[in-house]
């Protein structure tokens, strides 16, 4: 994988951006020839453990199943579980004869990008420093072979740091779908989040509330497992939509573990699919 284009370069740099002597860097990350991205999601939140790689892996799931070629950029290169998800963990990266990387593909087809799918054994810990971290997420964008891909979405790492900024500034995101629990700590992980979409001038879509209710699959009443949710009210408080609600689910759990979570049953998510399609078709017009 080549080098991260970095300011101190431009002086020897042929790469003919045209951003040297202007005093600004392009941070922009280019496609591979032959590779065509139409729609580009990034799936985040303020903090970790509250299901960002569950939502990414269910939008895919979604959007695939409504016929949309669908890919996902495991950009939590230090803690990725989307192969494990979808399967394809024994699955090893190959290359062009070009030198493009070429991506995983599940079951159903989505297209997949994951560090672990470098490594020798999945258990190998990623050792890297975060601008390294931050120049492998560029470069698969870069240097995969996508083919046409309708939706792509980016499972980011928790937090606002090195990654979050990379894919930011440098894919040409549409639209952060940040991802809570209903936990009290909900409006600070919403906040910090949306802070920085503002910050970085990307438009939200909405958010995501995972692990909202235990619904008794005998008589079907819900039970607010961590108490009754106040996410919607922090989502209106800054004129976002609750998305969707994922119930606590063993199902969820099992077939993820399986690596069949394409099979699941999940009418909340292809809710959540047309609500997306619609927005995107609303703005092409």
């Amino acid at each position: 994988m080549s080098t991260a284009c970095t300011p101190e370069d431009c002086n020897t740099c042929s790469a003919g951006c045209g951003t040297a002597g202007s005093g600004e860097t392009d941070f922009r990350a280019y496609l591979s020839e032959g590779s065509k991205v139409k729609h580009v999601y990034a799936v985040m939140s303020g903090k970790g453990g509250v299901g960002k790689s569950l939502v990414t892996a269910l939008l895919a799931a979604a959007f695939q199943k409504k016929d949309y070629s669908t890919a996902i950029l495991d950009a939590d290169i230090t803690g990725p579980s989307i192969p494990r998800i979808f399967g394809v963990d024994k699955e090893r990266i190959e290359s062009t004869p070009d030198g493009l990387m070429i991506p995983g593909i599940s079951m159903n087809g989505t297209k997949i990008m994951s560090a672990n799918m470098l490594l020798q054994n999945e258990t190998d810990p990623i050792i890297w420093r975060g601008s390294l971290i931050a120049s492998c997420v560029k470069q698969f964008y870069s240097e995969t072979f996508w083919g046409d891909v309708d939706y792509m979405f980016v499972d980011m790492p928790p937090g606002t740091g090195d990654v979050p900024l990379t894919v930011f500034q440098s894919l040409p995101v549409d639209g952060i779908i940040i991802v809570t629990s209903p936990q009290e700590l909900v409006s600070m992980i919403v906040a910090k989040a949306v802070n920085m979409a503002k910050k970085m001038d990307l438009p939200i879509v909405g958010v995501v509330e995972n692990m909202a209710y235990y619904q008794c699959p005998e008589c079907g009443h819900r039970q607010y497992i961590f108490g009754k949710s106040h996410v919607e009210d922090t989502a209106n408080s800054y004129g976002l939509k609750l998305l969707a609600e994922i119930p606590i689910d063993p199902r969820i759990a099992e077939m993820a573990d399986a690596g069949k979570i394409e099979y699941l049953d999940a009418a909340y998510m292809d809710k959540l699919c047309d609500t997306m399609i619609a927005i995107d078709k609303m703005f092409e017009k």
